[in-house]
């Protein structure tokens, strides 16, 4: 059972009702997560706040981005992310199939994002610490620094809504993502 009520958009303070109804118009209806995140107006507006730098600043394709959610929430074990977002890289024109194998790490389709994804998941495993060697590869794979440092960022979004899901427990409205 979900720690945090899932707010609507009637029922989230006020302060956060407009994000909660742009984010129910973007996804069809209120997401158990955002929901959740609204009952508190910081939770829900430090997302918000990330997304949209994202949005304005970032360089990385939708596919690649939820490639980057898929990695991280695997290795975060994060049940809701990984299945949320494969429904987000499916809708990205990725694969079903290519959605496991990112989460399994064998992104044996593109090696450029199998590097972006290494350090991804190293970023992630060893609490932002980064091989030199697994840096170096991905700049080799052709990602420059600019890139690989904007990468800091999509980790950390994915980290927030991945420890939001385990502190609250949010319960899965979307279909499960396929086992591993």
């Amino acid at each position: 059972m979900t720690r945090a009520a899932v707010q609507t958009v009637e029922t989230a303070p006020e302060s956060v009702q407009p994000e909660l109804k742009d984010l129910e118009q973007k996804f069809g209806k209120v997401l158990n997560i955002h929901g959740a995140m609204a009952s508190s107006p910081v939770a829900l507006q430090t997302y918000i706040a990330i997304q949209q730098v994202i949005a304005d600043y970032g360089t990385f394709d939708a596919q690649t981005r939820e490639a980057i959610a898929l990695a991280v929430g695997n290795v975060n074990d994060c049940t809701y992310c990984q299945s949320a977002h494969t429904q987000g890289a499916k809708g990205a024109g990725l694969s079903e199939e290519q959605t496991v194998a990112i989460r399994r790490g064998d992104v044996d389709f593109d090696p450029k994002l199998h590097a972006l994804l290494e350090v991804a998941r190293e970023a992630t495993a060893e609490k932002g610490n980064v091989q030199d060697a697994t840096w170096q590869a991905a700049l080799d794979a052709g990602w420059s620094t600019e890139e690989l440092t904007e990468l800091s960022s999509h980790v950390t979004v994915n980290l927030y809504t991945n420890y939001f899901n385990h502190m609250v427990k949010t319960e899965l409205d979307v279909p499960a993502a396929p086992s591993l």
